[in-house]
């Protein structure tokens, strides 16, 4: 069978793929603190006819070889953790990192997750936690009787209560980086865990040590860009029709020699 038949078929699954990934991005537009994905292309493997730099003669040699190409695939996708725009919410639990970071959370089976979803709410001890329940960590409890609480950029939480005019110091909400975040694995509900390529979680108090700082009151939109995603599915698009179209020439082709010799 011809090859290039093949050959537009691996451009077809990877287009395929591509355009998963663009529609995911947009699926998740207005979610708070997701980061864009961007597929990774690669060629496959190439047949080498001719040797770049073999000896055509006992003095001569090649300038360049035959070589054909196999194909393309996906490799892989890449996180995007470009900053998103910060938005004013008025939410004393609303909180947004400015710069590099993730909130700790501490999950079910006693491993932590990290996010940059800060849309922290209370549960009925009093405890921050995600809107799916899991506490912050350090875990940070707030009185019953609290009026006011305010969080500082360094992440010092205090609280203002009805029994006590000075403000109470509830705890320290700190920052983990990592030094590959693209290496995190997305494990859904807004939330990413260490892997090997992402190296281990450096913590550390917010605004220093090249870690953001926290914004009270506002949380971190999505860095999709609507209008590139766009673009980028219509180039997504196009290729895959002139991938087809290689199909559809190579048939008319065979159709021919089917056709004609015999």
């Amino acid at each position: 069978m011809h090859p290039a038949l093949w050959v537009s078929k691996t451009g077809l699954s990877a287009q395929d793929t591509n355009l998963s990934t663009i529609s995911n991005n947009l699926a998740n537009v207005n979610t708070t603190g997701f980061k864009r994905d961007r597929a990774v292309f690669q060629d496959l493997l190439y047949q080498i006819n001719r040797q770049p730099g073999g000896m055509s003669t006992e003095n001569t040699e090649l300038p360049s070889g035959l070589q054909l190409g196999t194909g393309v695939r996906v490799v892989g996708t890449t996180k995007q953790f470009s900053q998103g725009n910060l938005q004013i919410t008025e939410q004393p639990l609303d909180l947004a990192v400015d710069g590099r970071g993730f909130f700790q959370i501490a999950m079910p089976d006693g491993q932590i997750a990290y996010t940059r979803d800060g849309q922290f709410q209370l549960n009925s001890d009093g405890d921050v936690v995600t809107p799916d329940g899991y506490p912050l960590e350090p875990n940070v409890n707030v009185p019953e009787d609290t009026t006011n609480v305010t969080i500082g950029r360094d992440g010092t939480v205090t609280a203002v209560t009805n029994d006590q005019a000075a403000p109470v110091n509830l705890g320290q909400i700190t920052l983990v980086n990592f030094i590959n975040p693209q290496g995190l694995q997305a494990i859904g509900n807004n939330l990413f865990k260490e892997t090997n390529a992402s190296g281990d979680p450096q913590e550390g108090e917010p605004g220093l040590a090249g870690i953001g700082t926290i914004e009270q009151g506002m949380v971190e939109s999505s860095n999709v860009e609507v209008v590139e995603e766009l673009v980028n599915m219509i180039t997504t698009q196009r290729a895959y029709e002139m991938n087809s179209k290689v199909v559809s020439t190579t048939d008319q082709m065979l159709q021919f020699i089917t056709n004609n010799i015999g």
